[in-house]
């Protein structure tokens, strides 16, 4: 199947494009989007993978759906384009960048510039119907975004995981601690960010850990 992917994930995902489940997932997508109002853009489904190519991943951070609300999600978990408020999520992110190595609140939420800098913003689930969270879990996506967090732990080393709250936790369960730096806490919403995601320091942490791999830090 051909999916139009940025090359070196095309490569390391061609197996994957070929085996049934992806062909059923492509048809239920097509259909959503013939039919219903999904996000992101049909074009930028793969947009994390476009702007991190595979061999320039430093960092994987690991979200869940998509935003379901109109002009939000652009194909990087947690980001939204330029202009548009940011969501309480990202808001309290910026928060904790801010406290722990004092970069400022930037004027956009588009993480485009940290995707720039080898940073896969990865959500669990690639899309999803507006305004209805998690209408497109348990579709495909989730066997598909296992491979390429599978893909990165076993190919890559000293990769930065970065997860938040609970479900990303889960998902990280089979990356070897001793290859890579895996960094957990609650998840930055709201209803939890005051119970150990303020504070965490992940991101200055994250930088020392890639520097002493002689990995260039990410400009937060």
């Amino acid at each position: 199947m051909d999916v139009k992917i940025e090359e070196s994930w095309k490569k390391q995902l061609q197996d994957e494009f070929e085996k049934t489940y992806f062909k059923q997932l492509t048809e239920f997508v097509r259909s959503e989007y013939a039919s219903q109002s999904i996000f992101p853009p049909a074009r930028l489904i793969f947009n994390a993978f476009d702007q991190c190519p595979f061999d320039r991943v430093k960092v994987v951070i690991l979200g869940q759906d998509p935003y379901h609300n109109p002009g939000q999600a652009h194909g990087l978990c947690f980001s939204v384009n330029d202009g548009v408020d940011f969501p309480p999520s990202l808001k309290n992110i910026f928060k904790e960048i801010q406290s722990d190595i004092g970069t400022p609140i930037p004027a956009s939420g588009n993480l485009e510039r940290w995707a720039r800098q080898g940073v896969l913003l990865l959500n669990a689930t690639l899309t999803v119907r507006a305004h209805q969270a998690a209408s497109h879990q348990k579709k495909g996506w989730e066997q598909f975004t296992d491979t390429v967090i599978h893909l990165v732990a076993n190919k890559l080393e000293n990769v930065v995981f970065i997860l938040w709250g609970n479900y990303a936790i889960s998902k990280g369960e089979f990356i070897d601690a001793g290859k890579h730096l895996l960094l957990k806490s609650v998840h930055p919403s709201p209803l939890s960010a005051s119970r150990g995601f303020f504070g965490n320091h992940q991101f200055s942490r994250a930088n020392a850990y890639l520097a002493e791999n002689g990995k260039k830090p990410i400009h937060w």
